[in-house]
């Protein structure tokens, strides 16, 4: 993937960010884009959306740790693999799923602690590997084939999406009108910059040996050293880690909210008696993940995750766009950011565009699972009239 390519990913989802930073600021809530969609286009829309919340983070995290799994298995005798493999990914979800039972305050914890420990081998990635850039490497860029561009853009969008995650947490932020917008501006902002730092020293570095790299950082590390190498693989546990402790803080708040107003089982919005967490939705979700990651491969689960993510934005984009025509302000003075009109333009044209890059069938599961949810929706309610006393 070369550095242009991941800026225009950067252009095309940061317009998405400050989309998804307005809406936050206008309606904070539990549940984060899945409240202000249902606020701005109905329950209906919200229900379909907070469904493709709830699946892409699923299989976000589900590919991440199948990831994880994989890379702690390779350092192991191949007798011991499939043991390991499954070991890593049932203990590290479940470890994580039992700090946030224990309350949002350690969950918060933890995410800040995995966070601050891949930092550190990134700078030391970017700070040594730009001393050993050769210039002759960017005369002739990596070779790319046609038919794998698609993919590429895919699982570059994919390493930048996840702010609605955190937007998930809004009904339990102070004052969400400021901390939201200026958290995803800082967060944004700080992630493409590394990223392209990345992607540039780690082209300076290995030249044309990028394209058939498996692990480019490890590799572009190792060129300086058996114990870079260590380092940046260690970095690279911690950095999925962070992923997974963030995605299970949010994401099962989701769950929560769903749960909450009716439609989903009724067990899913209990809170645990002493730590005030949704327990139920937080174990369920982390199951779930487990099955997942054992059963798929990180690309297949990436892509798929990426998918439902730009269906999602799409409707973030065009309910935040509406809450501010209509001057919805439900925790004060909003973000009121000028240019959300061509934010809402650019991010939701660019996430149409993603979709298309898509195969065929892919491009058809997404369209089915939109229905499928859409349909779920409406049998519910329902039955929850026909159910209900007149």
């Amino acid at each position: 993937m070369h550095p242009w390519r991941s800026v225009a990913c950067a252009v095309g989802i940061g317009a998405v960010a400050m989309c998804c930073a307005e809406g936050g600021s206008r309606v904070p809530t539990s549940g984060g884009i899945y409240g202000y969609v249902e606020a701005a286009l109905g329950p209906l829309p919200g229900y379909v959306a907070g469904t493709l919340l709830w699946v892409s983070d699923v299989l976000g995290i589900a590919s991440v740790a199948a990831a994880l799994a994989d890379v702690s298995a390779s350092l192991l005798p191949a007798t011991l693999v499939t043991v390991a493999r499954t070991t890593v990914i049932v203990g590290v979800i479940g470890a994580v799923a039992a700090v946030n039972v224990g309350g949002v305050t350690r969950g918060a914890r933890l995410v800040t602690v995995a966070t601050a420990l891949k930092l550190l081998p990134l700078v030391v990635f970017v700070v040594v590997g730009a001393a050993a850039v050769h210039g002759a490497n960017f005369s002739t860029p990596p070779g790319w084939k046609p038919e794998g561009l698609g993919r590429a853009v895919i699982l570059a969008a994919f390493a930048l999406t996840g702010m609605e995650t955190s937007l998930c947490a809004s009904g339990e932020v102070a004052r969400p009108s400021r901390t939201i917008p200026l958290a995803l501006a800082i967060a944004f902002a700080s992630v493409t910059l590394l990223y392209v730092a990345i992607q540039l020293i780690a082209q300076g570095v290995l030249g044309s040996a990028l394209t058939h790299s498996v692990a480019p950082l490890a590799d572009t590390m190792a060129r300086l050293g058996p114990g870079f190498r260590v380092l940046m693989l260690a970095g690279t546990a911690f950095a999925m880690l962070g992923m997974i402790s963030g995605d299970i803080l949010g994401t099962p708040r989701l769950l929560f909210a769903f749960a909450r107003d009716g439609l989903l089982p009724r067990a899913l919005g209990r809170v645990h008696p002493r730590s005030h967490t949704p327990y139920v939705a937080i174990l369920s979700y982390a199951a779930l993940a487990i099955a997942l990651a054992l059963t798929g491969s990180f690309a297949e689960l990436a892509v798929l995750g990426t998918l439902a993510s730009a269906g999602l934005y799409i409707a973030a984009c065009i309910a935040t766009w509406l809450l501010a025509r209509r001057g919805v302000a439900l925790a004060g003075t909003p973000l009121n950011f000028r240019w959300l009109g061509a934010a809402a333009v650019i991010g939701a044209g660019s996430m149409l565009v993603l979709i298309a890059l898509a195969s065929r069938t892919e491009i058809i599961g997404l369209a089915t699972l939109i229905a499928v949810s859409g349909l779920v929706y409406l049998v519910q309610t329902r039955i929850a009239a026909a159910s209900s006393p007149t």
